[in-house]
């Protein structure tokens, strides 16, 4: 007697049909542990893995990290495109596309702690003047400097998304004066909101350290110029961990050279890997790195997509559907 195949049950329906697939592109090195992670979340999808994608109408989800330009002309039947980050401006690669798509962004928790922990590190290397006592080292010279209080500080936060948010709270946990900007008003405890371009300058007057954590679209690109950081409190400090296209490169290099901000904090760039031959490298009073401010946790960020998942089976809304208008028009022009 031949045995049945294996069918699975999919939890939107009682009826019995195909497996569902999802394609994952991951970010170099951590494929491995993206598979292990989505096997144990959500064991009833199946998962290819790019570039063996198979029949590309087959697949109904993508979890992607910066596709290539052509792989959409192969996904005609998907549904759903989750990100790996909390940013999606590595997903417009042909914007058309996306037009009538659900787009994701990551939310997981470790993906925010990563972020309050890197930016938190930074206020508090500015705050206690570390970078100084370091230089003070290497000279072998022993000096107290002044102490301040943290709520002498006054700390902006640009984007009061998921990530900012958190920032914001805990900043504000730990004593500092903190203020938030965003497109519109958010409610947080101890922190004072602003909304709006026309509550911007007044946001901004009182800023000693800006933390940018927006996300890019039409709205936000080249949005910290020169005439944004004159608005801020003279030798403020920039800690950009949004995109690197929200800051004029220039702009932000001319204001350090003037002292009107004392230094940075840059995470993101407009070309990454950032070219050995760019400006920042040499400018001692910026603190580079790769991009790693917070990393998606494979485990965690897997959970975050099957439980989307298992909402849009049962046509409920995900976590971190992104509006799309302001993305499609900003990319298209």
């Amino acid at each position: 007697m031949t045995s049945m195949p294996e069918i699975n049950i999919i939890e939107k329906s009682v009826v019995q049909q195909a497996r569902e697939i999802l394609l994952l592109k991951t970010d170099t090195g951590r494929t491995q542990e993206w598979i292990e992670g989505l096997r144990q979340a959500i064991p009833d999808l199946e998962v290819r893995i790019w570039p063996n994608i198979g029949i590309g109408s087959e697949i109904k989800y993508a979890l992607l990290w910066d596709p290539p330009e052509d792989l959409y002309n192969e996904l005609s039947e998907v549904e759903v495109i989750f990100s790996m980050g909390a940013g999606i401006d590595h997903l417009l690669c042909n914007p058309i596309f996306l037009r009538n798509r659900h787009v994701v962004r990551m939310i997981e928790p470790n993906l925010t702690s990563g972020m309050v922990e890197y930016v938190l590190y930074h206020v508090l290397r500015v705050h206690r003047q570390m970078d100084t006592y370091r230089l003070q080292a290497e000279c072998h010279e022993w000096a107290v400097l002044p102490q301040t209080l943290a709520c002498n500080h006054s700390i902006g936060v640009m984007g009061l998304g998921v990530l900012g948010s958190a920032v914001a709270r805990t900043l504000s946990y730990l004593g500092y004066s903190v203020r938030g900007w965003s497109r519109s008003n958010k409610s947080i405890a101890g922190v004072a909101s602003y909304s709006g371009v026309e509550n911007l300058h007044k946001f901004l007057s009182a800023v000693g350290i800006l933390i940018v954590l927006l996300p890019l679209n039409r709205n936000t690109h080249a949005i910290v110029d020169s005439e944004l950081l004159d608005q801020l409190l003279e030798g403020a400090y920039i800690i950009n961990v949004g995109r690197g296209s929200l800051v004029v490169e220039n702009d932000l290099l001319a204001a350090i050279g003037s002292g009107q901000v004392s230094g940075a904090a840059l995470d993101v760039f407009d070309v990454e890997p950032l070219p050995r031959t760019h400006p920042y490298w040499s400018e001692p009073r910026i603190t580079i790195t790769p991009h790693m401010a917070s990393l998606t946790n494979p485990v965690s960020g897997s959970a975050a997509v099957a439980k989307n998942i298992r909402c849009y089976r049962k046509g409920c809304r995900m976590d971190g559907v992104v509006d799309m208008g302001d993305y499609l028009t900003f990319k298209e022009s």
